[in-house]
């Protein structure tokens, strides 16, 4: 099959989840004999034309020079180049800023959407831009061919509002068996006498109501606050906490070795998200045997189960941190790096999505239009 992957800044992989998962999956399916185009933003770090026997086209993306409204340029500019292309399957990750041009698409190709989490429903937008976040994911469900949530939550989202249906298929993470206790001395932290928060610093990510638990605590350990602060969310939960020396604003880390190990010696990591499907960030931790302390809702469970403690309040956060020590859960933690192993790794989410591709392939070349 001749596959195009878009929706992502390129690969390989220097922003986030979607270009991880794009780099993973277009080298697995160059390495199974497909012909698999990605599209890179004009000015991405990786400027060749091949990655791995993947195809990169770089199309212009102005988002640098004019901010969000860019994104809608670069996705047309994206779009119009697949035009001259004779695809099979185009693989469209997110819709935000893409499905506004759906009926610019070749008409040829399967368009297949990963739909991401629940968008318009970020705290950070304002209405006016939730409602149009609404209607993006409107046009991506009406004119996509096939659907995959990366949860389930999404999935009975995407039946109970538009009735139709979607395939689930997960996120993915490696397994992290290498800790190097050295790189702690950078963070000045000692291993399992510290906590860890890892997101973007925006309200429906729970942080404030995270922090308001530790200030509450008598629970002395420091917590790592990682993430780009210099937002203004960021700032104002600075100037909120300014008094709580345990509270450490890091900043944005990126590399992954780094992240693992901090997540692997921490004593209590905190997940927060409330919003979307399966946090790619979630999986990590789970691979990188931390112990988890998420956020109460059905997206959480969905991949934690009893495997977690889970907070609603601050309150909660307090009491967590007085009676909650890594060493008592090692069950829990155990639970969760098997089901990385068995579930949700690479390898076993890669083969699910190009499985699916076979299947909506071949029911288009027999004439049908439902799996």
């Amino acid at each position: 099959m001749k596959i195009a992957i878009f929706g992502t800044r390129g690969i390989p992989n220097h922003y986030g989840g979607f270009e991880q998962f794009a780099e993973y999956f277009s080298v697995y399916l160059a390495e199974k004999g497909h012909e698999v185009v990605v599209y890179n933003s004009h000015n991405h770090p990786y400027q060749e034309q091949q990655f791995k026997g993947v195809q990169i086209v770089h199309c212009y993306d102005p988002e640098y020079r004019i901010g969000t409204a860019g994104q809608f340029i670069y996705d047309l500019n994206c779009i119009l180049d697949m035009r001259k292309r004779n695809f099979d399957i185009i693989l469209q990750l997110g819709y935000t800023s893409s499905s506004i041009w759906h009926f610019l698409l070749p008409k040829k190709a399967l368009v297949i959407t990963n739909m991401d989490g629940l968008e318009w429903k970020r705290t950070k937008y304002s209405k006016r831009v939730q409602r149009v976040l609404l209607y993006a994911e409107q046009l991506a469900v009406k004119s996509s061919d096939y659907l995959i949530s990366d949860s389930i939550g999404i999935q009975k989202y995407l039946q109970t509002k538009y009735h139709k249906p979607s395939e689930y298929i997960a996120y993915g993470a490696h397994l992290f068996e290498q800790p190097d206790e050295t790189v702690l001395s950078k963070y000045n932290v000692e291993a399992y006498n510290y906590h860890m928060i890892l997101a973007r610093l925006e309200p429906e990510n729970s942080i404030e109501i995270i922090l308001d638990g530790v200030a509450q605590s008598s629970d002395e350990q420091p917590v790592l606050v990682i993430g780009n602060h210099n937002t203004a969310f960021g700032n104002y939960l600075k100037t909120k906490y300014k008094d709580c020396s345990k509270i450490r604003f890091i900043g944005a880390v990126y590399d992954i070795n780094q992240l693992n190990n901090l997540r692997y010696f921490s004593n209590l990591y905190f997940h927060g998200h409330t919003v979307g499907g399966t946090n790619p960030s979630l999986l990590e931790a789970m691979a990188s045997k931390a112990l988890i302390v998420a956020h109460n809702n059905e997206f959480n469970a969905a991949i934690l189960k009893e495997n977690a403690f889970y907070f609603t309040s601050a309150e909660d956060v307090n009491k967590i941190l007085i009676e909650t020590k890594k060493s008592d859960n090692l069950q829990k933690i155990a639970n969760n790096f098997e089901a990385i192993a068995n579930e949700f790794n690479w390898e076993i989410i890669n083969g699910k999505y190009a499985h699916f591709f076979e299947e909506c392939f071949s029911k288009r070349r027999n004439g049908k239009t439902e799996l």
